[in-house]
């Protein structure tokens, strides 16, 4: 994907990407048949934020940085 997102639908995405599961927490036990679905579509939203040069291990303390630690790097 060559084309940027515009601010708007980046920070709307860095919004819902927040409140996905991680792919850890994502269980056959948790999500019955539907893990695999889920662990695509966690992946996609990671696939799009990386196009936007956004890391999505940095998303949350973009969207809240008063909650979320300090680095230790």
């Amino acid at each position: 994907m060559s084309d940027k997102m515009n601010e708007a639908a980046l920070q709307a995405l860095k919004i819902a990407f927040t409140y996905m599961p991680k792919a850890i927490e994502v269980t056959k036990y948790e999500y019955g048949d539907r893990y695999q679905i889920v662990l695509d579509q966690v992946a996609a939203v990671r696939e799009v934020l990386l196009d936007n040069d956004v890391d999505p291990e940095e998303a949350y303390g973009d969207i809240n940085p008063s909650t979320t630690p300090n680095s230790t790097y």
